[in-house]
């Protein structure tokens, strides 16, 4: 996914306490400030984060990186064409000697997930996560088990038109806060990666610098960024303004509002302010809202595409004015 506006991005300044963990990501990581801020982004909006692009650009090296740096327990898996919703959310096994059924988790039973190529298994595997990126717990033998806490799902996929692949549902989309991809490296950053792994892979010697405490913590900090109630209404007209255009045959959703809301909180919070301007909100619009739009027959067919006409939604859309000099 191309920058929407270079001017937010290039001059994005970290909030030392977050410079950190990118930093440490980055050692595995090269060349991709914009995805790991985005991707923090949506760790500390309490969302889950959706990275669409080919195979060998890095989906799996940012994941494992991100959990290493930030302590949290990693697990991973890997969707196939037969892997059942069992062997996601974990089964019930029949334990003789209690002579009772136990519950044995599954792989969902994590801080940091990776749902790896995620739209290679079936829709009705896919259905697996609904609940458990939702309301962060899974329902099982009538009795419901809470999650680990933090839990957030880093989940890839590879472009819709490989062989093989299942398009994810609305449903499973619109659980996600933020889609984006990672996209291929320069050739410089290519060349950094050749050096870097000629003796060991980078990630090996990764050691963590925070740990899932800091997370919920930041996470309250992050619900305390202020939005200022002009920033608010700007932020649902945006959304609205998606359900109204002629290219569209769905809209988005309130959950798109409320994920725009935390999201907009949190990249401020990266930046070190105590609240949010409109440029978090139009950088973050075309993120958070591009996979949750279905365009109409005939848009497809013209050739219409979603990024772009977000962008044109967004600009369409007159930005408030502050009431003193500057927002906060």
């Amino acid at each position: 996914m191309a920058k929407p506006y270079a001017q937010t991005t290039d001059t994005f300044e970290w909030n030392p306490v977050f410079l950190p963990l990118y930093e440490n990501i980055s050692k595995a990581v090269v060349g991709k400030e914009e995805v790991v801020r985005l991707v923090l982004v949506s760790l500390l909006a309490g969302g889950h984060c959706l990275i669409e692009d080919v195979p060998g650009v890095g989906k799996t090296v940012l994941v494992r990186a991100v959990a290493r740096t930030l302590g949290c327990e990693f697990r991973r898996i890997q969707f196939t064409p037969d892997l059942l919703p069992s062997d996601v959310t974990g089964t019930s096994i029949y334990n003789q000697k209690t002579q009772e059924f136990e519950f044995r988790p599954g792989p969902i039973f994590g801080q940091v997930v990776l749902a790896d190529e995620i739209n290679r298994t079936s829709p009705k595997t896919q259905s697996a996560l609904l609940e458990a990126m939702e309301e962060q717990g899974v329902s099982a033998d009538g009795q419901r088990h809470e999650l680990p806490q933090p839990f957030f799902v880093l989940a890839t996929e590879n472009p819709i038109d490989f062989e093989g692949t299942f398009p994810l549902p609305e449903a499973q989309l619109d659980r996600f806060l933020l889609k984006l991809s990672m996209g291929y490296p320069s050739l410089a950053d290519e060349m950094a990666i050749l050096d870097r792994q000629q003796k060991q892979n980078p990630i090996d010697q990764l050691e963590p610098i925070a740990g899932p405490d800091d997370v919920l913590e930041w996470r309250r900090q992050r619900a305390d960024v202020y939005v200022e109630t002009a920033l608010r209404e700007y932020l649902v007209r945006i959304v609205q303004a998606t359900r109204a255009h002629d290219s569209v045959y769905l809209g988005a959703s309130p959950r798109a509002s409320l994920a725009l809301f935390k999201a907009a909180q949190a990249l401020a919070l990266l930046s070190g302010r105590t609240f949010v301007v409109p440029d978090d909100i139009r950088y973050l619009a075309p993120y958070v809202l591009e996979h949750r739009i279905l365009l109409t027959p005939d848009a497809r067919l013209s050739g219409v595409q979603a990024q772009p006409l977000i962008l044109d939604l967004v600009d369409s859309v007159p930005v408030p004015m502050p009431k003193g000099a500057t927002w906060r």
